[in-house]
């Protein structure tokens, strides 16, 4: 099993290390923590679904409006309905 070092006892032990493998052991610790995954918060989590659903969103009314287009032809449209407005006249 092996022992822990507190907080106090390592900053005890950087205290006595020269300022060059101080900046060492910070570009160190840098590394470590850049590397890591930082959990998500919850204000993270919430944008991310918001973004989520909202390409769902986007990419379903493009898909409708694709579907739309080619089924519909709005001059034909319009003239069919003036000529049944005239013909109920």
């Amino acid at each position: 099993m092996s022992e822990y070092v507190t907080l106090e006892q390592l900053e005890e032990q950087i205290a006595q290390l020269p300022p060059h493998e101080q900046l060492k052991l910070v570009a160190y610790i840098s590394k470590r923590l850049s590397e890591l995954t930082l959990p998500e918060t919850a204000e993270e989590y919430q944008r991310r679904q918001y973004r989520t659903r909202i390409e769902k969103f986007l990419k379903l009314s493009d898909e409708m409006a694709a579907e739309t287009l080619s089924e519909v032809d709005s001059a034909e449209d319009i003239r069919q309905i003036r000529e049944e407005r005239t013909a109920q006249l």
